[in-house]
């Protein structure tokens, strides 16, 4: 038996939909069909009840799919064992957030060239839900999240640093030369260009501000950090972000600090699914980041 029909019962179980199986595993969706037909013929048995709404796994789908999933994991422990000699190398699909995009894994990318150079890195910006997606479903290889808790059995999850945040204005903005910090009363009567729903520090803040009695904060919300970044640099208004991605801006004065309420750090978990066994090329890859914000 081909353990790429494993892949496939895999993955169908997982998405429900023969549609989503097959643009997940780039085939055709008929060939998605015949695959799991074989598989079926193979084992004896019916693994899908065939719905309108979708693939819906049978008792004998339920019972048969941990086995699979287990002889997947042996293949893929079989295949980094027989690689562990010889220079690292290979392609490691790496998620995470724009803000960490931009501010470390160039870095992260760029020491770990010098020591092992056959180790190709593939950077996606994704937020939390997608990177957790990508995970499970093999796209992603190795995950960079900005959350407080990353809490899923099927997800390990190392805390490897935390990033300060800083709440930022251009210098000519009226709260630039406070002698005092503002409250979270006044801060909710300004404008404010934030990181799009979904990026956990953007949230947070968000949430202070219309937790304010009888507050209507104007808060735009857009795609990109540089976006939000060059609107408040303009003097339209405030931000806030983790000081790696405000620093370069703060040192050349084209942002300054807001003094205002204490801001909590942000946690970046490293995260990896608990049963994919990481190749060397992978370690290397978590090896770098470790030591990237151990020095940050």
């Amino acid at each position: 038996m081909e353990t790429r029909l494993l892949q496939t019962f895999a993955v169908l179980a997982r998405t429900g939909s023969f549609t989503a199986a097959a643009t997940e595993l780039r085939l055709a969706q008929s060939t998605v069909t015949v695959q799991i037909k074989a598989l079926e013929k193979a084992l004896g048995t019916r693994l899908f009840d065939r719905l309108a709404r979708g693939a819906l796994l049978t008792e004998d789908g339920r019972r048969l799919l941990g086995p699979a999933e287990e002889v997947l994991e042996a293949e893929s422990r079989l295949f980094a064992a027989a690689a562990e000699e010889g220079p690292v190398s290979g392609t490691v699909v790496v998620g995470a957030g724009e803000t960490l995009c931009s501010a470390h894994l160039p870095l992260i990318v760029a020491a770990l060239r010098e020591l092992h150079p056959e180790v190709e890195v593939q950077l996606e910006p994704r937020g939390t839900a997608a990177a957790l997606t990508g995970l499970r479903s093999g796209q992603l290889d190795v995950a960079l999240l900005l959350e407080d808790r990353v809490d899923h059995a099927d997800i390990r999850a190392e805390r490897v640093a935390a990033q300060p945040l800083d709440l930022l204005c251009a210098p000519g903005h009226r709260l630039a030369d406070r002698t005092h910090p503002a409250t979270w009363e006044e801060l909710a009567k300004e404008d404010f260009f934030l990181h799009e729903q979904g990026c956990s520090y953007s949230d947070w803040l968000a949430g202070q501000l219309l937790a304010v009695p009888g507050a209507h904060p104007r808060m735009t919300r857009f795609g990109s950090i540089e976006a939000a970044r060059s609107c408040v640099t303009a003097g339209l208004g405030l931000t806030v972000l983790p000081h790696a991605n405000a620093a370069r801006a703060l040192a050349e004065g084209r942002l300054t600090l807001v003094p205002g309420p204490p801001l909590p750090d942000v946690p970046i978990h490293l995260a990896q699914h608990r049963r994919r066994q990481p190749s060397r090329a992978a370690r290397a890859v978590v090896g770098a980041v470790v030591r990237h914000f151990e020095t940050a």
